[in-house]
């Protein structure tokens, strides 16, 4: 069963390692294909991608002057896919256990009987370097679920909401009605449905990703003992932190500047949640936002929460 690996990396040091592990851990690397975008003022060393075989590679890289955000780039990365069976998008600093794709594979294969389509997502488990190794840091519980941030509101201008991983103590896989963009798994069809919106930005691609699966009738689920870990740029990670696309530093000799592109950003998923005709980036017809609301609590029509936004969902 062919996985399509997407990853989009800003500068990121760590890519190598990621590539490396995912290669390595896999239970059947022959049948990986990596979609990489690298936005880095130099390209890797060919040494470091040669140690990915017998994976495929698809590598295109961008100088970092000419990016214009994550979703952009996550747009480029999807257009590699070439029909693989199944879909992987993560980011390009991640860790892998032993076995990985089967494990996601046969996950995903239970929960899809039945149903339209499925996707495994989650804000993953950390883990840090010490003396150069990868060390998990896992957090409680044996799941972890998307929630709304405690006192989070909607904005007067806009309509992106802060969202937390939640854990859970639960051998069985939860409903979701929000996602992670850096780890998400699905059937290769998600490439084909679901294209990446490049007119996004950062912030608010999850919620608009999730609206999306959901008024298309597909279900996201979070499932325990997930086997990808992260390694957030919290300072605390054993490497020195990664520049971000939106650091003053990384903002000189370009002609468009990030906030620019955030505002457009909002306007976009304004847009989408307000029901506009966005063509292939668009919602669904198989169930409504209304649906969504009264299911999760996240009412976008009315700018309110319910309390069922802020705690997991029960199957």
């Amino acid at each position: 069963m062919s996985v399509f690996v997407s990853i989009a990396a800003y500068c990121d040091p760590v890519l190598g390692f990621t590539l490396a592990r995912a290669r390595a851990a896999a239970a059947r690397p022959r049948e990986l294909h990596f979609g990489v975008i690298d936005q880095s003022p130099q390209p890797p060393a060919a040494s470091s991608l040669s140690v990915l075989a017998p994976a495929r590679m698809s590598y295109q890289r961008v100088d970092p002057v000419f990016a214009r955000g994550p979703c952009w780039a996550r747009a480029m990365a999807m257009a590699l896919y070439d029909g693989e069976d199944w879909f992987l998008q993560v980011d390009s600093h991640m860790d892998f256990e032993p076995g990985w794709d089967e494990r996601l594979i046969a996950q995903a294969q239970a929960l899809a009987r039945g149903r339209r389509g499925v996707a495994l997502s989650a804000y993953p488990n950390a883990f840090v370097f010490e003396d150069g190794r990868p060390l998990p840091r896992p957090a409680p519980g044996k799941l972890l679920a998307h929630v709304v941030k405690p006192g989070s509101v909607f904005a007067p201008d806009h309509l992106v909401l802060g969202f937390e991983a939640r854990p859970v103590e639960s051998d069985e896989p939860m409903p979701g009605f929000h996602l992670g963009a850096g780890c998400l798994f699905a059937p290769g069809r998600f490439a084909l449905e679901f294209p990446y919106d490049p007119a996004l930005y950062f912030h608010g691609e999850e919620q608009a990703l999730a609206a999306r699966l959901f008024t298309h009738g597909w279900d996201i689920f979070h499932v325990p003992d997930l086997p990808i870990r992260h390694l957030y740029n919290d300072g605390q990670a054993g490497v020195p932190p990664r520049p971000l696309h939106w650091d003053a530093a990384q903002e000189a000799g370009r002609a468009l500047p990030w906030w620019q592109l955030e505002q457009r950003s909002r306007a976009r998923l304004g847009a989408l949640l307000a029901g506009e005709p966005l063509g292939v980036y668009g919602l669904g017809r198989e169930r409504t936002l209304a649906q969504y609301a009264s299911w999760c609590g996240i009412d976008y029509a009315g700018r309110t929460l319910g309390p069922q936004a802020f705690r997991p969902i029960a199957d």
